[in-house]
């Protein structure tokens, strides 16, 4: 049975359809990832699933029990109490489980005090099966594991939720919605603020979740690794593929290249037909031609219904099309011409980058390099060779100084000690990730012709290979959108005709088609490239070594993406095993200096075992004592009941005294 059905859902915006008549379930066990142009409706659609925004048409239907987990991108709406810090956030998911723990402690409190009554020992069992059953033992080290894996040190934990980042409150709706773990967890861009290390824990998280995914990323490598189907949402309609994201650019060509096809062969055999019509006609075969054009009125009528796809196998009952009239020969002609390729295939960047000079061999060389500030180092290197068609990826954590080490090469920045050179004939191009060079009260026509003079009808068709088409040209470069931004700032890197290129997270904002159109560039481009980039499906694709900045030092690895992080993982094994064998050789020590320890102790037990034999003893005597003394009380023997009572009294003294004794040993 599916968790989520959706039935001819519709969204519209004034007069604009956002989507319509979408119908698809969603397994129990599903691993989606949705994708599609910026604007075509992905997040749109998640709202419309959560609930946060009705459809103009259709319904929902989520099976009875079953939860939703939502993380949008807006993540400052989900959080009802903004004075919770971190972790107090993290344990109102628990808040079931705290409510036990209360109860238990106030029980305890009453035990401990004489209460030892039936009802409170029920009550006492239903708060242990409670506390047990929603993970009491565990759920400290569950929080703690989230926030560490999604970048949270513990100096944070207590830090207020208003006082978080716009990026960090992202990571701690995530947090939340993991430790809540929901049968439906929807996530939108949720890698868009962590670094590598979060991203890659964030995906074995995911890879062993016990329910269903359904997640919007413009990260193609983590889709790769997390997804085991892919929909494709367009302005018309949603695709199905099977298999992560690597396996739906195949089969998405595939597909395209066989309704191109089937288009192109079909029309041909329709334009065919209406030759034989015409030539029905000249021959004064006017049966034959009134037939035949008839059939192909049919055939046109279902193509304008269904599309060229939609009627292939079925007979003319089945698309309910079979009693239309016949068109004019005219008509027809003029059908068959006004014919469209199949849509599906999005309109995509024509992204060209060419050098216009061939630079030398070495591109850059650098020795003794401290990369910084004057007051702050963030790293030093060692010595640094980039040869031509070289691809040097420069990875590390946030703050480790990627950004200022491109500058430093720029040479707007000095370096705090070593050299920086750049080979002969080097021609450098700078793509910023903030876009900072660009002028926000030009309009992007403007901006372009800045750059370079060009005609206008040119700069127009220029930018128009870039999806600036229009009224777009126009638009003040403050009115983008971040994807419109990266789209411009790529269009003005390709007319300056540089041979390396600095590239500082080019795909940042850019939706698939226009990462995969950038990817297929920078793969046919005949210079050098220096790429910072979280998006590893792009360095995958383009890494000739890695450069890893980690504790203040830059690291090169000559080989492959792949390669990297193969001896990555030897060394994180080696490193755990070198852990724990200094873990035995400690404990070890430890056991060593607590020998003597261990044998005094031993010896307590000793003496405490005789001393628990004794007071035993002592104790049945002293009930023996109690015994006499009753019975001689009741025959009224005094002179044995006086013996008797000194007896019991001497008896008593040497209970407390050995009791005492006992308690001293065992502290």
């Amino acid at each position: 049975m599916p968790l989520l059905t959706a039935a001819n859902l519709s969204l519209a915006y004034g007069g604009l359809d956002i989507f319509t008549e979408l119908s698809f379930s969603v397994p129990e066990d599903a691993r989606i990832g949705l994708v599609g142009p910026n604007g075509v409706g992905k997040t749109s659609l998640l709202r419309v699933l959560a609930g946060i925004t009705p459809p103009n048409a259709g319904a929902v239907h989520l099976a009875r029990g079953q939860r939703i987990g939502y993380l949008r991108q807006e993540a400052v709406e989900a959080f009802a109490r903004r004075e919770h810090t971190v972790h107090a956030e993290m344990q109102t998911v628990f808040a079931e489980v705290l409510s036990h723990a209360e109860e238990l402690r106030a029980l305890e409190a009453a035990m401990a005090g004489g209460d030892h009554g039936e009802e409170i020992l029920a009550r006492y069992g239903a708060a242990q099966e409670g506390f047990e059953r929603g993970g009491g033992y565990d759920y400290e080290t569950r929080i703690a594991t989230v926030l560490d894996g999604l970048g949270f040190p513990e100096s944070l934990w207590e830090t207020p939720i208003a006082q978080l980042s716009g990026g960090q409150k992202t990571r701690a709706l995530l947090a939340r919605l993991l430790l809540e773990a929901p049968d439906l967890l929807m996530l939108d861009e949720p890698t868009n603020h962590l670094d590598m290390e979060a991203t890659a824990w964030l995906e074995e998280t995911l890879r062993g979740w016990p329910g269903a995914l359904l997640i919007v990323s413009h990260d193609r490598y983590f889709l790769d690794r997390v997804a085991d189907r892919i929909w494709e949402l367009s302005p018309s309609t949603m695709e199905t593929y099977r298999g992560n994201y690597s396996a739906y650019v195949s089969q998405r060509q595939e597909r395209w290249d066989r309704r191109m096809q089937l288009f192109e062969s079909t029309k041909e055999r329709l334009i065919a037909d209406i030759e034989l019509i015409k030539r029905y006609i000249g021959w004064r075969k006017m049966v034959e031609a009134k037939g035949k054009l008839k059939r192909l009125s049919r055939e046109l009528a279902a193509i304008a219904e269904l599309g060229i796809e939609g009627i292939q196998g079925k007979s003319w009952s089945e698309t309910g099309l079979g009693g239309i009239s016949s068109l004019t020969v005219d008509e027809a002609w003029r059908q068959i011409r006004e014919l469209r390729p199949p849509v599906g295939r999005p309109p995509h960047l024509a992204m060209h980058l060419k050098t216009t000079a061939r630079g030398g061999n070495g591109v850059l060389r650098t020795s003794d390099l401290r990369i910084g500030y004057p007051n702050r180092t963030l790293f030093s290197a060692g010595p640094i060779d980039l040869q031509r068609q070289e691809c040097a990826a420069l990875i590390g954590g946030n703050g480790t100084g990627k950004t200022t080490f491109l500058r430093t090469v720029l040479g707007e920045l000095p370096p705090l000690s070593g050299t920086v050179t750049l080979g002969a004939n080097v021609r450098v191009g700078y793509f910023a990730q903030a876009y900072d060079a660009l002028h926000p009260e030009h309009t992007v026509l403007e901006e372009l012709l800045g750059h370079k003079n060009l005609h206008l009808g040119e700069a127009r068709e220029y930018l128009a290979r870039y999806l600036f088409r229009g009224e777009d040209v126009e638009k003040p470069v403050r009115a983008l959108s971040g994807g419109e931004r990266g789209r411009l700032a790529l269009a003005i890197l390709a007319l300056e005709g540089a041979n390396f290129l600095l590239l500082d997270e080019p795909t940042n904002h850019l939706d698939i088609p226009a990462q995969e159109v950038l990817q297929e560039s920078l793969e046919n481009f005949e210079g050098t490239l220096l790429l910072v980039s979280h998006d590893r499906y792009l360095v995958d694709r383009l890494a000739t070594q890695i450069w890893e900045i980690e504790n203040g030092a830059l690291r090169v690895f000559k080989g492959p993406f792949q390669e990297y992080l193969a001896v990555r993982a030897r060394e994180e094994i080696a490193a755990k095993a070198a852990a724990s064998l200094a873990r035995v050789e400690i404990r070890a020590t430890n056991d060593r200096t607590s020998q003597t320890a261990e044998k005094e102790t031993r010896k307590r037990v000793q003496v405490l075992a005789s001393l628990e034999k004794r007071i035993a003893d002592t104790e049945a005597l002293l009930a023996q004592h109690e015994r006499d003394l009753q019975e001689a009380s009741e025959k009224q023997r005094v002179d044995d009941v006086r013996r008797l009572a000194e007896a019991y009294a001497a008896t008593q003294r040497a209970l407390d005294e050995r009791m005492r004794e006992w308690v001293a040993i065992s502290e």
